[in-house]
């Protein structure tokens, strides 16, 4: 029965995996694609946001840029937790896009909640099982250290 469960939980991890390495994809394709008026994911309605659209593809550049960062940094230092941290700024980053609606007076495209509640929950789940399967390790192996 232990195998049976074991193996489940190998499943799990790779699927969560996988979805993780979908996610990053799926941000950066995002925030790239804003950056041209034509192939944008997201709606930049020049008539409503006017300049306010290029503060926009900016916000997106600079995330896709930081994104990139993150995910070099955490895989070559083995240090997964600091993606629940970015998972949860993704998150949070509804909230600021809807201040930043309100404050200017436009609509913000609908389509960034699930873009941002997906990624951000990606990279949180994704994040705590890496940590979790680390803590584990130690406990099976306590002479290794990372």
């Amino acid at each position: 029965m232990n195998s049976i469960v074991f193996k489940a939980l190998q499943v799990a991890k790779v699927i969560i995996q996988i979805n993780f390495c979908a996610s990053v994809v799926v941000l950066m394709a995002g925030c790239l694609l804003s950056l041209t008026p034509t192939q944008s994911v997201f709606n930049f309605n020049e008539d409503i946001y006017g300049e306010m659209a290029g503060s926009l593809r900016i916000m997106m550049l600079y995330l896709g840029v930081t994104e990139a960062l993150i995910c070099l940094y955490c895989l070559f230092s083995k240090k997964a937790v600091l993606l629940v941290i970015v998972g949860a700024f993704l998150i949070l980053m509804i909230g600021s896009l809807e201040f930043y609606g309100r404050i200017n007076n436009v609509e913000i495209d609908p389509d960034f909640v699930p873009f941002l509640v997906y990624t951000g929950l990606s990279h949180i789940v994704f994040g705590v099982i890496h940590e979790l399967s680390k803590v584990k390790s130690l406990h099976q192996n306590p002479g290794d250290v990372y």
